[in-house]
């Protein structure tokens, strides 16, 4: 060895396997800082389905004919690609849906109508993506006696472990369903000692991984998740395909969520049988392009490296917590310890749209309002929404200080307008 420390990911490559970063806009090179809303696809993945829609497409599992036994071949490889990466005990866990919120209400109506009791209770969180709060009021309120109580935030932005125990304590939880990493304050919660809480307490647990999965390893073993979901399009793939993994005693258990073809085991005009899982829960014709193009992403990043990734990303994450809270007027909504790439902040000088409009005349891409999270807006205070950074595997330290940068010269602009 030479003793030079060398980067775990070279940043600068990869940008290169990303053709929509050479864009330029307004006349100025793209600064994409949403990927947490949804991220830029590799070439790897385009051509991936490109060539399955050029080369071997038809629908799946009822063909007997070469191309249809392709492409089934095609689209169950990639469930086991997506079983690996989460470490899946087996393929048949892994059900494709078209996105962490379809994967959600999924649960919230098989597991929920299902399998919950009347006078049990779902706890959730005031940190959650509407996608992990919306399905359960839905479920609360649909006459079966099923409640729906939440855990606090605190000031610091992480989950109040405390009030957890004592809600759990209660005795009467059926499922905690939390964000394993939020989409507002970066916060990434406790899995483990949550899924080992709620077990204790006789209780399921869901994770809401949409931030998570991009960001770091998941070991759905290790965590000992009895569901976890999350979706295509942030991971580096296509829009149109999410993931839900589930036990599979909890799948065999659980009735259909859709009813259709492909999901049967025998229809007559007076009654159906169901398919076993993981057929269950894909009713009709599945999301085949979107489903090579999901193993497409789950192979690049794995061959990258998970660790590599959560490293550049921790790398950043600390120099974006220097510089930001630095500029005047900017305010980060939450200091969790352990967090992940993504930024929301308020600023005195703007409201969030003007600032993103702003922001866009220079190539800096962010999001503006209150991110499908409107009850930790309002826990904070912030009622008007925030502006939000959020970083991808190919973002660099460059991009961050030019944010910087793009922030103080827009208090200068907002405050020449205002005098």
């Amino acid at each position: 060895m030479d003793g030079l420390v060398r980067p775990a990911l070279d940043v600068h490559r990869i940008r290169e396997d990303f053709p929509i970063l050479a864009t330029k806009v307004h006349g100025k090179p793209l600064v994409f800082l949403d990927s947490g809303a949804s991220a830029q696809k590799p070439r790897q993945v385009i051509q991936a389905m490109t060539r399955c829609m050029e080369e071997a497409y038809a629908n799946v599992h009822r063909g007997a004919y070469h191309l249809s036994e392709t492409a089934t071949a095609a689209y169950e490889a990639a469930r086991e690609a997506v079983a690996r990466f989460l470490n899946a005990a087996r393929p048949a866990e892994i059900v494709f849906t078209r996105n962490t919120t379809e994967a959600i209400n999924l649960v919230a109506h098989s597991f929920g109508r299902g399998l919950l009791k009347p006078g049990q209770v779902v706890l959730t969180s005031e940190m959650e993506h509407h996608a992990n709060l919306v399905p359960w009021q839905m479920l609360r309120d649909a006459g079966l006696g099923i409640g729906l109580r939440f855990v606090r935030v605190t000031d610091a932005g992480e989950l109040d472990m405390d009030h957890l125990a004592q809600e759990l304590a209660k005795g009467d939880v059926g499922l905690v369903a939390v964000t394993h990493m939020s989409n507002v304050l970066g916060t990434v919660t406790p899995a483990a000692r949550i899924a080992r809480m709620a077990h204790e307490a006789g209780a399921r647990v869901l994770f809401d991984g949409s931030q998570a999965a991009v960001h770091r390893r998941v070991d759905v073993q290790a965590l000992d998740a009895d569901f976890y979901v999350f979706t295509g399009h942030k991971l580096y793939g296509p829009t149109g395909i999410g993931v839900l993994y589930a036990k599979q005693e909890l799948l065999l258990r659980m009735p259909p969520f859709l009813g259709g073809g492909d999901m049967i085991e025998s229809v007559t005009l007076e009654r159906s049988t169901w398919a076993a899982p993981p057929a269950r829960f894909e009713a009709g014709t599945p999301p085949i392009v979107e489903a090579v193009g999901l193993h497409a992403a789950v192979d690049y990043v794995t061959a990258i490296g998970m660790d590599a990734i959560e490293a550049h990303e921790r790398a950043l994450v600390d120099h974006a917590m220097r510089v930001l809270p630095a500029i005047e007027g900017v305010e980060i909504l939450g200091r969790a310890q352990d967090r992940g790439g993504v930024f929301a902040f308020s600023f005195d000088a703007a409201h969030p749209h003007d600032l993103s409009t702003l922001l866009d005349r220079v190539g800096i891409c962010v999001r503006a309002g209150r991110h499908c999270a409107e009850p930790l807006h309002a826990r904070f205070g912030v009622e008007n929404g925030t502006s939000r950074a959020s970083f991808g595997l190919y973002t660099t330290r460059e991009e961050v200080d030019f944010l910087a940068e793009a922030l103080t010269s827009a208090r200068r602009f907002f405050a020449g307008k205002a005098g």
